[in-house]
């Protein structure tokens, strides 16, 4: 067994059980551990700079890489006319470029914050340099090796149906450069610790976090009784009812 077999051929499957059996363990058994614990209310202005573009940038990308893999032959026929593949090449490495900006302000946010460093754990840290290696690797690709919307179907859509299908065929990637095939290792990195971290949170499908206001926090005051008015006030002398008089007769 050589390492391409071990990285893209045993390795993916690996990844792929604890994906599906410790997602399913976690959600049974700790429900409530299934949520990004968002740090809003530690530290706001970075947050928003640096959230929604990584969020939207990278909810794209994986669109635009999911619907290579299902319909491969509809993007060769977008690419067909070369005004159209020059479009999507520039599209898709702006948006790399815009996750990326999103992506380092969170890595420095978190790191740079007291507060949200006191509540930070190591898989938080590992997550954000993984999916760094991911757009980075991403942004090379499509910088040095120009064009991968139009091979993308003729390489990894074949190798990525091989495994779901059981018949796998690393040799597909055996021979791309690294920065590819690093690319391609990191995803299964990815996929395999992704129960164990806050990016299970992605399951739940939070769709609404992605049109819904911003969250307003405001802290718990003890209000104080309002004054009642002088006129308001009960007397102190108790009255006596006469007949005719405030309180009526039977």
């Amino acid at each position: 067994m050589n390492w391409n077999v071990l990285l893209f051929q045993v390795f993916p499957y690996v990844a792929l059980a604890l994906l599906f059996v410790v997602s399913f363990q976690r959600m049974r058994g700790k429900p409530f551990s299934v949520s990004s614990l968002s740090s809003q209310l530690l530290e706001r202005k970075l947050l928003f700079f640096g959230s929604i573009p990584f969020h939207w940038g990278i909810l794209i990308i994986l669109l635009g890489h999911l619907l290579a893999v299902l319909v491969p032959q509809g993007l060769l026929w977008w690419n067909a006319v070369p005004i159209r593949l020059f479009l999507l090449e520039i599209t898709g490495l702006a948006l790399a470029l815009w996750t990326l900006g999103g992506l380092l302000v969170l890595l420095y946010r978190r790191l740079s914050n007291r507060r949200i460093l006191a509540v930070t754990r190591p898989s938080d840290v590992i997550v954000l340099l993984l999916l760094l290696v991911s757009v980075v690797t991403g942004v090379l690709t499509a910088v040095l090796y120009r064009y991968g919307s139009y091979w993308f179907p003729s390489v990894f859509t074949p190798y990525l149906w091989s495994i779901l299908t059981l018949r796998p065929r690393p040799e597909l990637v055996a021979d791309l450069p690294f920065w590819i095939q690093l690319h391609v290792f990191n995803f299964w990195v990815l996929l395999a610790l992704f129960p164990f971290t806050r990016l299970i949170h992605i399951i739940t499908v939070p769709l609404g976090y992605l049109w819904r206001p911003w969250q307003l926090a405001i802290w718990v005051r003890k209000h104080r009784r309002p004054a009642v008015p002088t006129a308001a006030r009960p007397s102190a002398q108790p009255q006596t009812a006469e007949k005719g008089g405030a309180y009526g007769t039977d």
